[in-house]
């Protein structure tokens, strides 16, 4: 079995990851209030998740 001859450094192995890019957020819109949400969430806005009321929302003015 291969065993390594050295131990690999922290910077050595963390750059493995460095290319990682996080991607934006996919965004839809609200069929209730017509904003933006993430999909398959509770609209912040209105409080509405398919097409019923989740979150008891108030506008503060």
């Amino acid at each position: 079995m291969a065993v390594p001859k050295s131990k690999q450094s922290k910077q050595r192995t963390n750059t493995r990851y460095a290319n990682f890019k996080a991607a934006a957020p996919t965004l839809v819109e609200c069929p209730h209030c017509h904003e933006l949400k993430q999909p398959h969430k509770v609209c912040k806005k209105c409080g509405y998740y398919d097409g019923r009321e989740v979150l008891n929302v108030e506008e503060s003015k």
